[in-house]
């Protein structure tokens, strides 16, 4: 095994655009897979969308380092066949096509699997194979939309975005784990398996406490911003130059010790109304003005000296200049055809040598040299 490089030797083919097949497919490529990226010859539309990142969409190098770029048109026999050769010999096949795309280029996932019993396949959806839904476009914000997180985020006086694409993410980073179970699994039948993800789904899950929270209550949690629904006091306070504090109390020992350190208050909760988090919840407006108060008498460095001595739970709200400037924020310099960019690093920190990571391709740079060599084989 190739040291950091668990999956060396294994190969992937994907079809795949935009963020939920990405993100899944480049976590493969980081732990040592070969990536073979099929895309059209206009390219991931994702190399569209912006010119940010030195002249190059931000997405798509994020989400496709260590990859090698193939332009094919299945359309076209020499191309069908090269991908028939290409899933011959992959070990993973992702795609995120329509819906039936792939079945009807004959390429679905059931065919391959009779023909390449090994193969593992991984179709992203939408919504799922099946159903009324299947068939809809589905984009990052329309499933925000859908999945009722859009509901429940945002300020009171409307729904709001996330501000990243989540349920590509979510999609993606789930297509990732189902991988690495179905290669375990594979390790010990022998046998590949077939795996479906969807961005509804995949939100959906993550939306289990809400939507738990409402079938048991008849009640929706609240939009309040920075505000925590069913936790008080959790939420963003203003300091005297201007800064926003995020506190966090999640439990009656840390609101004791708040109390004590930071208001000054030590019998604060045997207060009516301050006794418990239920009581805080129900006279949130209350105990957020008791609050801010404290905290509009105190500058961002007093509130952050107070909060640690306190040991209460806190953060700053930052904007992106901030967050390029944190001290705890990780940089990953990828290589890219029109130079060096660098971007946060990847969140897993493992042990041993560091990783080396490949370069974002140029659309097609691999073309004819993968042409040659599954042609010869």
């Amino acid at each position: 095994m190739v040291p950091g490089k668990p999956l060396a030797g294994l190969l992937v083919v994907s079809m795949e655009q935009a963020v939920a097949a990405p993100t899944c497919s480049v976590k493969l490529a980081d732990a040592g897979a070969r990536v073979i990226k099929i895309e059209r010859a206009e390219g991931d539309f994702a190399r569209g969308y912006d010119k940010a990142a030195a002249g190059q969409s931000t997405y798509f190098v994020w989400l496709n380092r260590g990859k090698e770029s193939v332009c094919l048109d299945i359309k076209q026999a020499d191309d069908k066949a090269l991908l028939a050769a290409l899933l011959a010999k992959a070990d993973v096949f992702i795609q995120n096509l329509a819906p039936g795309a792939m079945a009807r280029a004959g390429f679905g996932s059931a065919e391959l699997r009779k023909k390449h019993p090994r193969l593992i396949t991984v179709d992203i959806s939408g919504y799922g194979e099946s159903g009324d839904y299947a068939t809809m476009k589905a984009y990052d914000l329309l499933v925000q939309a859908e999945s009722a997180l859009a509901s429940i985020t945002g300020h009171p006086a409307g729904p709001g975005r996330v501000g990243v694409s989540v349920c590509d993410i979510a999609c993606g980073t789930m297509a990732h784990a189902a991988v690495l179970e179905a290669l375990i699994e594979r390790g010990i039948t022998g046998e590949g398996k077939a795996i479906g993800v969807s961005l509804f789904d995949a939100m959906a899950d993550w939306m289990n406490v809400p939507l738990l929270y409402f079938e048991g209550t008849g009640n929706a949690p609240q939009r309040l911003g920075l505000a925590h629904p069913s936790i008080c006091p959790y939420g963003a306070f203003a300091t005297s130059d201007g800064a926003l504090v995020l506190i966090s109390i999640q439990n009656e020992r840390e609101w004791v010790q708040f109390c004590a350190g930071f208001l000054q208050e030590p019998d604060l909760p045997q207060r009516e109304g301050f006794r418990s988090n239920v009581e805080r919840v129900a006279h949130r407006p209350e105990v957020d003005a008791h609050v801010a108060a404290v905290f509009a008498t105190l500058t961002r460095d007093d509130c952050a000296q107070r909060l640690r001595a306190s040991n209460t739970a806190f953060g700053f709200v930052n904007d992106l200049p901030a967050l390029a400037a944190h001290p705890a924020l990780r940089r990953l310099v990828v290589q890219t055809p029109n130079g060096e960019v660098a971007m946060a690093a990847p969140a897993a920190r493992l042990d041993g040598a560091p990783r080396e990571y490949g370069a974002v391709p140029a659309l097609g740079a691999q073309t004819e040299a993968v042409r040659r060599e599954f042609a010869a084989s």
